[in-house]
């Protein structure tokens, strides 16, 4: 099926609904037509098994280790065990900052349209792309993740890092790292999910209720899961890269394991690349050149590595975030908002965008859209570990209140030079494993 074919077929689908749902409310009834529609859905979905997978292109994106290293460029990225921990944890409060505070910015209009976002800032009176957290969004009583009100997200009602799981994710795996160590496997992480959260988002929610169903954790991620190439996995990969400064073999490695719980093929390769692009973030001065080293753990010819080299080899015609979503929704057409891949190239858009302004990074980055609360946390965490804390303008960070929300069972709240002293305790005390 073509990306057009894909397109035509979504709107298909959703005029079909919406002709059903015009009877029903007008007085008919769509039962026995419904009961058609089930029965030959149930009849195609069962025909899927049996369509032809491109088995050339299948084996240029394996599921396992061994067989992703292969696949990897010839040139690696060598490790460099040369950062102190002076060093270390001025990068690391600026990683673990960044991807807060680009994250919260992103939080409230995470998947909005350009133009809704571009409405709020001119309510509020504020710069686009915005250049400060938001003054008001709408809903403000609404609670996220069931926890945090929406208020909690804006800059005069901000009392602490309010929860979102791209926070989650990233203190989850710090005490998966602190639990099983630096040589977990998969079957540890489905134990800290079974023991952590209580609830989860697409190819992850798949997965959970997979475990708590009795399924091996080899096959949770597999059964009824069409989200296993989503960002999901690749918002959970920043612990791995804090744990690994400069080693970013290491870091893709402990991604992969974390990654194949929920996700396949391309899905583990996002995590793995981002591990792999906070790692290098250690040690460069650019955020493309993160972006090249994450290129160096994931099979050279897959789909995420051609999007990537496309993206970068299309830097010169991003102009502002407009052309930037432009290309990215002409690149992409039919591509879901919270993929892997596009929202990959989003992030080095948004970076690009922002060179080394942390501000302009993370306003950018959530301006293009897409997954953008992933996406900023994900160039913020970068360009953090690039820079340090000293060059995050504080406004970004004084109303954090050392003090984190989330929801993992039992933690519900976490202080934040706590969780940087943590990473930095794991850091410093695997160089011999």
């Amino acid at each position: 099926m073509s990306d057009k074919e894909f397109v035509q077929l979504k709107k298909t689908f959703s005029l079909l609904l919406e002709k059903f749902k015009l009877i029903e409310e007008q007085g008919g009834s769509t039962h026995e037509l419904n009961k058609e529609l089930n029965s030959a859905l149930n009849k195609i979905e069962e025909n899927l098994d049996g369509v032809d997978i491109n088995e050339t292109l299948l084996e240029r994106e394996p599921n396992d280790l061994e067989s992703i290293k292969k696949l990897r460029p010839a040139t690696k990225f060598k490790y460099q065990n040369n950062i102190s921990k002076k060093d270390y944890r001025k990068k690391l409060e600026g990683a673990f900052i960044g991807r807060m505070a680009g994250c919260t910015l992103g939080a409230p209009v995470e998947l909005w349209d350009i133009s809704k976002m571009e409405m709020l800032a001119s309510e509020n009176d504020q710069k686009f792309p915005p250049i400060e957290f938001w003054n008001y969004i709408p809903f403000m009583n609404d609670r996220r993740y069931k926890i945090s009100k929406m208020s909690e997200y804006t800059k005069n009602d901000m009392q602490g890092v309010p929860v979102d799981d791209d926070i989650v994710y990233t203190i989850l795996n710090l005490l998966l790292l602190e639990k099983f160590g630096m040589k977990f496997s998969t079957e540890d992480v489905s134990k800290i999910w079974l023991e952590y959260l209580p609830y989860a988002c697409t190819a992850e929610e798949v997965t959970l209720n997979n475990l708590r169903n009795g399924f091996d954790w080899s096959l949770a991620g597999m059964k009824d899961n069409p989200y296993n190439e989503w960002i999901g996995a690749a918002i959970r990969a920043d612990a791995f890269g804090y744990a690994c400064p400069g080693n970013p073999e290491r870091a893709a490695e402990l991604a992969y394991r974390d990654a194949f719980l929920s996700h396949r093929r391309n899905g583990i390769y996002g995590e793995m690349f981002w591990a792999a692009a906070v790692s290098g973030a250690f040690l460069v001065d650019d955020p493309m050149e993160a972006v090249k080293i994450g290129l160096t753990e994931i099979p050279s010819e897959c789909r995420l590595a051609h999007a990537v080299k496309w993206a970068l080899a299309n830097l010169e015609k991003i102009k502002d975030y407009k052309s930037a979503r432009e290309l990215l929704d002409t690149k992409f057409p039919g591509m879901s908002w919270v993929h892997t891949i596009n929202n990959a190239c989003a992030t080095i858009f948004g970076m690009w965008l922002g060179g080394s302004n942390f501000t302009k990074t993370i306003g950018a980055t959530v301006a293009i859209g897409l997954d953008n609360d992933c996406n900023a946390a994900t160039a913020g965490s970068i360009l953090g570990a690039i820079n340090g804390i000293v060059k995050i303008d504080k406004h970004w960070f004084e109303n954090f209140n050392n003090q984190i929300k989330t929801y993992i069972i039992g933690e519900e709240v976490f202080n934040i030079d706590d969780v940087l002293t943590r990473f930095e305790r794991i850091a410093f005390s695997h160089t011999e494993e």
